[in-house]
């Protein structure tokens, strides 16, 4: 199913300024729930006056989040727009369900209660939406009950996201909300892309490759238009959305025609703490000779592998770069995600049969210059050059005037995306 059009976004460059005070104003918070983490952004859409049909700007207004969910010392931060520090605070929080309670009575509270005013909807970032969801939908009973049938294909993901809706339905009880779904990006991947080797009866019963970090690819590919024009999607484009969670995606014209996540995002590039990619017989060994149970084998994939597993130490690249001269199992963990996303690049490159932008995103993608040099380092044959000066001060064109393909550094903004699914889901243009 193929993306639907939509018209370039509000220049986020606004965010950071005193936005302009207009008589007519609705609020979107976005909610982005992950295993041990909850982000949150809160944007202002204003209308010149009331019926206006155009939301004519889109302005955040603050932004924040709580980390380490489970750890021993959960942080809670939130910044206005301008910077400005709101909250920052260590608090204690066992689990998602605690974390989001903690975010949702600062909201109501005195201090930022005022900043809720007139709120018009609630966005959630959504994992997985299977072969149902292939577009952002308004939040139902039925599409909750659909979203529980899920659960299997992300369960480290999905039951922390289905209690912030239920837990936002009892806050703001009537406040609409809709689900952004990461899935859903990579609906026009062709079969042959989406098919494992496996029985038909399986593929059919939608046991498949989906993909993943969707909303940050649409993004990214608005962004490129909103820098270059229309045709800045034109042929053949990677994305590399490279974090704790990594993946890149294939996009001809701007649609997505192969990724490296499958059926969960605990496939393709080494990550943080996830595996990527293994040779199916090791889960079977795994079973078979340690019994291990699936929730173990689970455990181990997604938690206890990836960089984390080959350096013994950590999954944070930036530790592991500050570590790696002295420590060489961080080194090893280092070689290991680069060597996995320059094949990647390569595999991709061969999908699209060639490449004529390579786009870096996400927070190792924006900020890991090291990383990016040695991913493109022996992929000048596919026509990437780097130029140092560039790739070390983030520079937005990091590649050498010389090289035939165009390489990007674009921040990711996927609560900006989800605050702008949301508007055009129920059409907050018509609210008076």
């Amino acid at each position: 199913m193929s993306q639907p059009d939509m018209p370039n976004m509000p220049n986020t460059t606004e965010s950071a300024q005193q936005p302009q005070q207009l008589t007519h104003a609705l609020r979107i918070l976005t909610l982005n729930s992950g295993s041990s983490s909850l982000k949150f952004a809160l944007y202002r859409l204003n209308r010149e006056a009331p019926g206006d049909p155009t939301l004519s700007t889109m302005t955040l207004e603050a932004q924040g989040s709580l980390n380490d969910i489970g750890g021993q010392e959960t942080t809670f931060t939130v910044r206005a727009a301008n910077g400005a520090s709101l909250t920052n605070e260590r608090v204690a929080m066992a689990e998602q369900a605690a974390a989001l309670q903690h975010l949702l009575a600062w909201a109501r509270g005195a201090e930022a209660k005022a900043r809720f005013e007139g709120l018009a909807a609630v966005g959630h970032r959504i994992v997985h939406g299977g072969q149902q969801y292939q577009s952002p939908q308004r939040i139902t009973p039925e599409v909750m009950e659909t979203l529980r049938s899920l659960i299997p294909l992300a369960p480290n993901h999905l039951p922390s996201e289905i209690a912030a809706i239920e837990a936002v339905g009892k806050a703001w009880p009537d406040v609409p909300q809709v689900a952004c779904f990461d899935t859903a990006f990579h609906a026009t991947m062709p079969a042959v892309a989406q098919r494992f080797a496996l029985p038909r009866r399986l593929f059919e019963a939608d046991v498949r490759r989906y993909g993943f970090h969707g909303i940050s690819y649409a993004y990214i590919c608005d962004a490129l238009q909103r820098m270059d024009g229309p045709a800045a999607l034109a042929g053949r484009t990677i994305i590399a959305h490279l974090g704790s969670g990594a993946s890149m995606a294939a996009l001809r014209d701007g649609q997505s025609i192969d990724t490296t996540m499958g059926l969960t995002p605990l496939g393709g590039l080494v990550m943080a703490t996830r595996t990527g990619d293994l040779d199916p017989g090791v889960l079977i060994y795994l079973a078979r000779v340690y019994g291990l149970s699936p929730d173990a084998l689970e455990s181990l994939l997604s938690e206890q592998g990836g960089m984390r597993g080959i350096s013994g130490v950590s999954g944070d690249m930036q530790e592991l770069l500050e570590r790696a001269p002295t420590d060489a199992h961080c080194a090893e963990a280092i070689e290991s995600f680069c060597y996995s996303a320059r094949k990647t690049v390569g595999a991709l490159a061969a999908a699209l049969g060639g490449l004529d932008r390579l786009v870096f995103t996400g927070g190792i993608g924006e900020r890991a210059a090291p990383i990016r040099q040695s991913i493109c380092d022996g992929l000048a044959f596919l026509g990437i050059t780097l130029d140092a000066d560039r790739n070390a001060s983030n520079a937005p064109i990091i590649s050498a005037d010389t090289s035939d393909v165009v390489v990007r550094v674009i921040p990711t903004d996927e609560e900006m995306m989800i605050a702008r699914y949301t508007a055009e889901t129920l059409d907050l243009s018509h609210i008076r």
